[in-house]
């Protein structure tokens, strides 16, 4: 799972660093209806997952819903079929 969620935040970097070039060409408009809200949201469930404890019955569910999120990027190379929920 602790490959998931380095797969998932580096992904999320990425698009970061994509925003940031289009608002940089076309200006911050641009970014208007974009999915940066949503792609922190996801970074920080990512993030709460690395730091629960495995105990904590939450962790399957996070767990479970990080799976789903990461099938947005399943076209990457460095995405494993063993992630798919």
């Amino acid at each position: 799972m602790d490959d998931l969620v380095r797969f998932l935040i580096a992904r999320i970097n990425d698009d970061n660093h994509a925003y940031a070039y289009v608002a940089g060409t076309l200006g911050g408009e641009a970014l208007l209806d974009s999915h940066l809200p949503m792609l922190d949201l996801i970074e920080q469930l990512a993030n709460d997952y690395k730091a629960m404890d495995p105990s904590d019955s939450r962790s399957v569910g996070l767990g479970y819903a990080l799976r789903v999120l990461s099938q947005s990027y399943a076209e990457h190379s460095a995405y494993q079929q063993e992630w798919r929920p």
